[in-house]
């Protein structure tokens, strides 16, 4: 796996984000962005969605499926979702997304088999419980 040069400071965020226990924080921070930007991510909603959920669910504990490199991939890429000066700053309202829906294409390439298992585990999941897994941690949740 060859991770993007600018990849790494966010490596090194994610692990702490985890170890910090800061994981509900940046659920609720980058679902904040998506909806923000909602119209400007188009196709790409769909996969921060997706990210979203699967962390939420391994937050929850009820999904452990993924490995801890792709798990420090995916909140790495939240992360560089949500910071707004990163490559290409989200203010330059034509390009400030680019880079962030460039770093989501690489993941959702990169850990492709390990997204699709947890794919096959949420379709397996009955509606009501998958929305309870995949459901935002509520604000009392959050340190």
């Amino acid at each position: 796996m060859t991770i993007p040069w600018n990849r790494v400071r966010y490596l090194r965020l994610a692990r702490a984000v985890l170890a910090d226990g800061r994981l509900p924080e940046l659920l609720l921070a980058v679902a904040r962005k998506s909806r923000a930007s909602a119209s400007r991510l188009a196709g790409a909603q769909g996969d921060v969605q997706l990210l979203i959920g699967l962390c939420a669910a391994w937050w929850r504990g009820e999904y452990r499926g993924i490995g801890r490199p792709a798990l420090l991939a995916v909140v790495a890429t939240l992360l560089y979702f949500l910071v707004p000066l990163d490559m290409l700053p989200d203010w330059l309202l034509a390009v400030g997304l680019l880079d962030d829906l460039a770093v989501l294409g690489w993941l959702m390439r990169t850990w492709q088999a390990e997204l699709q298992a947890y794919r096959a585990w949420r379709e397996s999941q009955p509606g009501e419980a998958l929305r309870q897994l995949e459901a935002l941690p509520a604000e009392d949740e959050v340190h």
